[in-house]
C-alpha cells in the first residue's frame, strides 16, 4: 500500500450562521484565523503530507502565508461541501492506494494524537475510518412544533467527525456514485456507507469542537488555551 497522504480541506463555505463580515474560517481565533490554526495542527501530525485547499473562487480574504505546508495547492471549491471534495480529488494526482484525509476547516482543536491515530485506521481499514465519539446526551425525536414525543434509544450511536481517512480510488468512486445518484451525503463516510462499506469509528476527544455558532469561537478560544496547558494539542 502507498504510504503518500493527501489532505483535503474543504474551505470555500461563507458561514452565514456567523452573521459575520466574513467567512467563519478568517474569523480571529486566539490571535490568528480560525483556517490558520486548523492548518497549523494539520502539519503538526502529518508534516510531509500534501495539501488540496478548496477556496471560494472569490476569495479575498485568504493568505497563503498561513499555510505551513511544502507541497500544498489552491482549488476552486464548490457551493457544497462534497463538490469542493470532488473538485479536490479531480486536481491531485494521487495513486489509487493513497490515503487521503478530509478535514473541516472549522474544527482547528483537533489533536495531533488524534490525527494520527484515525491515520493508522484508515490505513489499515479496507473501508476507511472516521473520527468519532459515542452519544452520551439522551436523544429525543421532534414531533413538529418544538416538542418531543419520543426518546430514542442512544445505544451503537455516535457522531460524526472530521478528520475522516479513505484510500484514493474508494472515496472517488463513492462520492462520484453518491452524485450521480442524487444520494445526499453529509459527510464522506456516509458516501462510503452508500456503497456498503463500513468504516471504522476511532474514537476521539470530545473537545474537537466544530465551530458554527456565534458562541463557539470563545468556547473554542478556551479550548486552545487548555489544551496548550496541558500539552494535549500534540
Amino acid at each position: 500500500m502507498s504510504e503518500r497522504l493527501w489532505l483535503v480541506v474543504p474551505a470555500a463555505g461563507q458561514g452565514r450562521r456567523m452573521g459575520a463580515d466574513r467567512p467563519k474560517q478568517y474569523l480571529p481565533l486566539a490571535g490568528r484565523p480560525v483556517l490558520a490554526h486548523t492548518l497549523a495542527r494539520l502539519h503538526g501530525a502529518f508534516p510531509t503530507a500534501r495539501l488540496a485547499l478548496c477556496l471560494d473562487a472569490d476569495d479575498r480574504w485568504f493568505d497563503p502565508a498561513w499555510v505551513p505546508f511544502a507541497h500544498w495547492q489552491r482549488i476552486d471549491g464548490g457551493r457544497e461541501r462534497m463538490e469542493s471534495v470532488r473538485n479536490a480529488l479531480a486536481a491531485i494526482d494521487a495513486a489509487a492506494d493513497d490515503l487521503v484525509m478530509v478535514h473541516d476547516v472549522a474544527r482547528p482543536c483537533v489533536t495531533v494524537a488524534d490525527l494520527q491515530a484515525l491515520h493508522l485506521a484508515a490505513g489499515a481499514h479496507p473501508d476507511g475510518a472516521l473520527l468519532a465519539m459515542p452519544v452520551a446526551d439522551t436523544m429525543k425525536r421532534e414531533g413538529g412544533e418544538r416538542q418531543s414525543v419520543t426518546t430514542e434509544p442512544r445505544d451503537g450511536l455516535w457522531h460524526a467527525l472530521t478528520p475522516q481517512g479513505f484510500r484514493f480510488a474508494l472515496l472517488e468512486h463513492a462520492l462520484s456514485q453518491a452524485a450521480a445518484r442524487g444520494i445526499a451525503v453529509t459527510d464522506d463516510a456516509s458516501a462510503v456507507e452508500a456503497l456498503g462499506g463500513a468504516p471504522k469509528l476511532v474514537s476521539a476527544r470530545r473537545d474537537n469542537l466544530k465551530i458554527t455558532h456565534p458562541d463557539d469561537l470563545a468556547l473554542a478560544a478556551a479550548i486552545l488555551a487548555l489544551q496548550a496547558g496541558d500539552g494535549k494539542e500534540e
